[in-house]
């Protein structure tokens, strides 16, 4: 009987670790809204990590965070390095290039509870309705993060974030 459970043990990692191997290297997450306000108003809100405390979605998780700003004070060379509890954990974020009123290019290293390097694009596109803002997260997917996804969607994890993060831009820039 123990043989049988050591065997189905074994199988199942199999399972697991060639389910892995079949995720992709990279990983993407993409959400987007329109909202009423004009591409310059919204490139400063995201443009400048000291207006991030008004609508990221993790600025609130923890009451205690520790914020440091350093380099530029805003758009690029603007650095945020942020270390708080479980649930927003330690990082660095550098703007690393932008393009007024269209783009914002972020690199974003997590170091806590997982090591991570992202990059971080917001697209600001004009439109009839309002601002289509584009948020993307691209970044590699070593094989732990492959052996995760087997188990969770990244993509419907960080995904809510993100469509909170929209939410919140939207009520901040609408009033």
């Amino acid at each position: 009987m123990l043989m049988y459970i050591l065997y189905a043990l074994v199988a199942v990692v199999v399972v697991v670790l060639v389910l892995a191997m079949t995720k992709p290297a990279t990983f993407s997450v993409v959400r987007s809204a329109t909202i009423n306000a004009s591409p310059a108003m919204l490139h400063a809100m995201i443009n400048d990590f000291h207006a991030w405390g008004d609508w990221s979605p993790w600025e609130k998780l923890d009451p205690a965070l520790n914020r440091t700003f350093s380099g530029a004070a805003s758009g690029k060379g603007a650095i945020y390095e942020w270390n708080g509890n479980n649930k927003v954990g330690a990082g660095r974020m550098e703007v690393l290039d932008e393009t007024p009123g269209s783009k914002i290019e972020i690199k974003l290293d997590f170091i806590r509870p997982f090591e991570g390097h992202n990059r971080t694009t917001f697209t600001l596109t004009p439109g009839a309705s309002g601002t289509a803002v584009r948020w993307e997260m691209t970044g590699p997917n070593a094989f732990m993060g492959k052996v995760m996804s087997v188990f969770m969607n990244m993509n419907n994890m960080i995904g809510k974030d993100f469509e909170k993060g929209l939410a919140n831009i939207r009520q901040a820039a609408e009033v």
